[in-house]
């Protein structure tokens, strides 16, 4: 116990010491520089199928749960899924918010408040917790809602939809195992683009008799700006590769240091918080032993050299922070 006291206040000093050296230095970057770089359009293909086949399942369906990443809860939603919604009844799940800063929630749900999102639900779908307050909402919901051709209908027919890799499918398959005692129905991962095409209905409920049905992902055709790409990109809506884990490691740091979020600085053994990505990735790759072979061309033949893998090290740098390891970090 003591071991871990002293290695809290040692890692308490480190930051402290960082903020120091940053506000002696004038502080961090106001503003990210993306080089010129615009957004790109990440609209694959079957996002464009998947986005037809929900608008005709939308015609049958009684309500929506809208799921969306709680470290992102106003900049990552899809304005082409809030024109989908119509006059159903709909559930806002923030999903993941084990990683989310919880000191945000009040101002979050004010802002979603003003968007006309009166029913949010936090969740984490790996603990089941505030995820037994969405069957009874949504019944409470329909109940008290119009529904039309369906009104002779004793089931529930529930549509789910997000951006991609927000866990809609985890969420699901929490669904079953709190209310049905069921295992998966749906496939889940870390990367977006695993639910490729809308899938039949998922019963998730016996009383009421209640069905979802998964769709995939849906990015806007064109994205607003560089921040929100960003944004999406560093919580895994959009693969890596189309960004540039180099640039999203920087903007990464950037976004940390704005927010005052040191922990990188513990995790890497840093002596103070730093603005420098070049400097924070050696000393990932230090740290975390990120190293590579290179050959080297001389006069007197080859030579194997072991250098520092930066490239590695930014990968390992945006998966700390996707697993909570750097803090809980809300980046609106």
């Amino acid at each position: 116990m003591a071991g871990s006291d002293a290695a809290g206040r040692d890692g308490a000093a480190a930051i402290m010491r960082g903020r120091a050296a940053a506000a002696a230095a004038g502080g961090f970057r106001e503003r990210f520089d993306f080089g010129g770089r615009d957004v790109a359009s990440w609209f694959p293909g079957h996002m464009a199928k998947g986005l037809r086949q929900m608008r005709a399942s939308l015609r049958r369906a009684d309500c929506l749960i809208e799921v969306h990443d709680a470290r992102i809860p106003l900049s990552g939603r899809n304005p082409m899924l809030q024109e989908m919604l119509g006059i159903r009844p709909r559930v806002l799940v923030l999903n993941k918010m084990d990683l989310a800063d919880p000191r945000r929630q009040p101002t979050v749900l004010e802002r979603l408040k003003q968007q006309g999102c009166l029913h949010v639900v936090f969740s984490d779908s790996r603990h089941d917790g505030n995820i037994k307050k969405i069957v009874p909402l949504v019944a409470d919901l329909v109940s008290n809602s119009p529904r039309y051709h369906r009104v002779e209908s004793t089931e529930y027919s529930i549509l789910v939809i997000g951006v991609p890799n927000v866990g809609k499918s985890s969420l699901i398959n929490s669904l079953r195992r709190l209310h049905l005692k069921k295992g998966k129905a749906t496939a889940v991962g870390g990367e977006p683009g695993i639910t490729k095409a809308v899938l039949t209905r998922i019963q998730v409920c016996e009383k009421p008799l209640m069905y979802l049905v998964d769709t995939p992902g849906v990015l806007p055709p064109r994205l607003g700006d560089m921040e929100t790409g960003m944004k999406l990109a560093l919580c895994g809506a959009i693969r890596d590769h189309l960004v540039g884990e180099d640039i999203m490691a920087d903007y990464l740091l950037y976004t940390l240091n704005k927010q005052q979020q040191f922990g990188y600085v513990r995790r890497y053994k840093l002596a103070e918080a730093c603005d420098n990505i070049e400097a924070v990735l050696r000393q990932v790759a230090l740290t975390q032993g990120r190293v590579q072979r290179v050959k080297v061309l001389t006069g007197t033949g080859n030579v194997n050299v072991t250098t520092l893998n930066y490239s590695a090290a930014a990968y390992e740098f945006l998966r700390d922070f996707r697993a909570g390891r750097l803090g809980r970090v809300t980046l609106d």
